[in-house]
């Protein structure tokens, strides 16, 4: 029997958004998937050396639970995300749930590569020396010719 394939693109670089081609990333390939996340435009955040500045915004997010309910005009207040971003950021470790470093960690760790957008590189003027050196780098006929031969394939 051949190895499963999966197929990520993640386009977002929010901290809600951040975790899903992780974990799914890093669980298959502990399956024994062949597994390659394809990170474009904002999800290019995701790769940056830093992710420090990864943010989850209250706006416009109304599945996000809050401690009270908040009308959506106070979302919209200068300071909420950074108090969205801090609350979530310690949910996630009250709850024991690993740290985006350490989900990216445990892909790579388990063999997952990690592809670049190089047309989002090069729009938004970013330098391959921001990026982890595990990067690689390609376009969407890159990740295309993996993806079309891919078992499962994910949009995020």
């Amino acid at each position: 029997m051949s190895q499963k394939k999966m197929a990520l693109i993640a386009s977002k670089g929010t901290l809600d958004m951040a975790y899903p081609p992780f974990i799914l990333g890093s669980t298959a390939a502990a399956l024994d998937y062949e597994v390659q996340i394809f990170f474009t435009f904002y999800g290019l955040q995701l790769l940056k050396k830093d992710l420090s500045d990864v943010k989850i915004s209250p706006l416009a997010n109304p599945a996000m639970p809050m401690p009270v309910p908040m009308p959506v005009l106070v979302s919209a207040l200068p300071g909420m995300e950074s108090m969205a971003t801090m609350m979530m950021k310690q949910k996630i470790k009250s709850k024991g749930v690993a740290s985006l470093e350490e989900l990216r960690t445990a892909c790579l760790e388990s063999g997952v590569k990690m592809i670049g957008c190089q047309m989002t590189v090069d729009l938004f003027d970013f330098s391959h020396d921001q990026f982890i050196k595990e990067t690689e780098y390609g376009g969407a006929s890159t990740f295309l010719q993996f993806a079309g031969e891919s078992d499962i394939c994910l949009f995020i």
